[in-house]
Parts: structure tokens; C-alpha cells; sequence
């Protein structure tokens, strides 16, 4: 279940019974008999609803909490780190309904975008932003061509980052656009493609070039489906470690990064 529409149901909850307590139960055991104890579900619903409601307030307009759960954004993001979202870059939307109700732009070229799943919306995916409406993008070997201008690669090395790949990886600087950032490339065949992204619609693709599930292969991200704009790595878990005490597991070093 959406985690957005847990918080929503439990803030209901918390508050119709404060609400009806405040308004009908405490009055009445005021006359039933002087100082009567508070019913346990209305102390914690008191105690709970405030909480309750910043949560849900910060997640839906300010910032929300994700974790990277694949490699397909190697070797920007790693599989254990945690991110935060910024969830008015691309607007104010209603809470659940993912209703956009204030337009303040979208997304640019370039920049980590957290979107709904165009085939599961249940489901969220992290990915760059390649094409915005209007754009002709092209993807053949593994180059990127945008509206006919080839996106600069430079510095290929060798990648020994780990993250599970097979074949042989490369580590290129990519600047797409005027975003400098990290990509990887890989001996496997690639998917051409060559589209016009439409109008409300987005061309996402992955850090990880050739092993990415991405608009190559499911097309575009409508507007209806953005989440956010990533911009931040506030904690990150190894994953592919095992030491005796947890704490060995943080990775330091990543803790706030900005993700570009």
C-alpha cells in the first residue's frame, strides 16, 4: 500500500477521534463525573495526531525519503543509499490523488528524477532526465544526441565500483546539456532508439547505461507521474558488506552528497 495513503488514513483516524472526543465524549464524562480518565485511544490519538499531520505535510510538499534499491543509477547513486526529494520542484500536487494544483516549472535536462511508474504507479523509479517535451532524442552506439547535437563524453576508465555488473564496464564523463555527470557503459549491445518526446511527456534514462530499465524500453513519463527532483544523499548502507557491528556498514563518505 502507498505509503502516502497510510499516512492520510492514519490522520483521519487521529483526528476524528480528537475531534469527537473534544466535541461529544469529553463533555459527557465532565458531567458524569468530575475529572473522569481519558480513554487510552483518545491519549494517543492527542498525542499522535500533531506528528502525524508534520509528517504528512512535510512528505507531500517538502521533502520525502527514498531509498535506492538497484544499480540502475551507478555510479551517481549506489544500491543502499538514501535520498531526499524535493516535492515542489515540479509543483504542488495533491497529496494521494497526485494532482498537479500550482505550476512552477518542470523538469530540466539532466537533473535525477523520482517518478511514478508509467505501468505501476504504486511503484516509484529513479531516473535521469534526458528529453523534455519538444526534444528529438537519439541513443545509438552508446552515444546521446540531443535535437542533433552529440552530448560530450570524456575521461573513459575502467570501473571496479562493484554493483554486480557483468562484462566490461567504463566509467565516462558525460555532459548532458551543460549537467556534467557520471556514466557507465558497458560492452553489451545497446537498444537504439531515435523519438520526439510529446508534449507533457519526459525521456528518462539511466546512469548505468546497459543495464537500466528505462524509457528505451517503456517509453515516456507523463507530468501526471513526477514525484520529484532528487538532491541529496543524507545516509547510505553497504549492502554487499557483513560486518560484526552495524555501524561498520554506513558508508561515511557519501552521507550529504548532492546528487547532480
Amino acid at each position: 500500500m502507498d505509503f502516502a495513503l497510510v499516512l492520510f488514513i492514519l490522520l483521519v483516524a487521529t483526528g476524528a477521534i480528537w475531534a469527537l472526543d473534544y466535541l461529544l465524549w469529553a463533555p459527557g464524562r465532565a458531567k458524569a463525573r468530575k475529572g473522569g480518565k481519558e480513554p487510552l485511544v483518545v491519549e494517543y490519538a492527542r498525542a499522535f495526531f500533531p506528528v502525524i499531520l508534520i509528517v504528512f505535510l512535510l512528505r507531500s510538499f517538502l521533502v520525502e525519503p527514498f531509498r535506492i534499491p538497484s544499480g540502475s543509477m551507478l555510479p551517481s547513486l549506489l544500491i543502499g543509499d538514501f535520498i531526499l526529494v524535493n516535492k515542489f520542484a515540479y509543483g504542488i500536487r495533491l497529496p494521494i490523488v497526485n494532482k498537479k494544483i500550482i505550476d512552477l516549472g518542470g523538469p530540466k535536462r539532466g537533473e535525477v528524477m523520482v517518478f511514478r511508474f508509467p505501468t505501476e504507479p504504486t511503484v516509484n523509479y529513479i531516473k535521469r532526465v534526458v528529453g523534455i517535451p519538444g526534444d528529438r532524442v537519439l541513443y545509438k552506439d552508446k552515444r546521446l544526441y540531443i535535437n542533433g547535437k552529440p552530448m560530450e563524453q570524456s575521461d573513459p576508465r575502467s570501473y571496479a565500483g562493484g554493483g554486480d555488473l557483468t562484462g566490461q564496464i567504463s566509467q565516462v564523463t558525460e555532459n548532458l546539456d551543460g549537467v556534467s555527470h557520471e556514466i557507465l557503459l558497458s560492452d553489451r549491445p545497446d537498444r537504439a532508439v531515435e523519438i520526439t518526446v510529446p508534449e507533457g511527456h519526459y525521456f528518462v534514462m539511466g546512469d548505468n547505461r546497459d543495464h537500466s530499465n528505462d524509457s528505451r524500453y517503456w517509453g515516456y513519463v507523463p507530468d501526471r507521474n513526477l514525484v520529484g527532483r532528487a538532491f541529496l544523499v543524507w545516509f547510505s548502507w553497504d549492502h554487499t558488506d557483513q560486518p560484526e557491528w552495524f555501524w561498520q556498514r554506513i558508508v561515511w563518505n557519501r552521507i550529504g552528497n548532492t546528487i547532480r
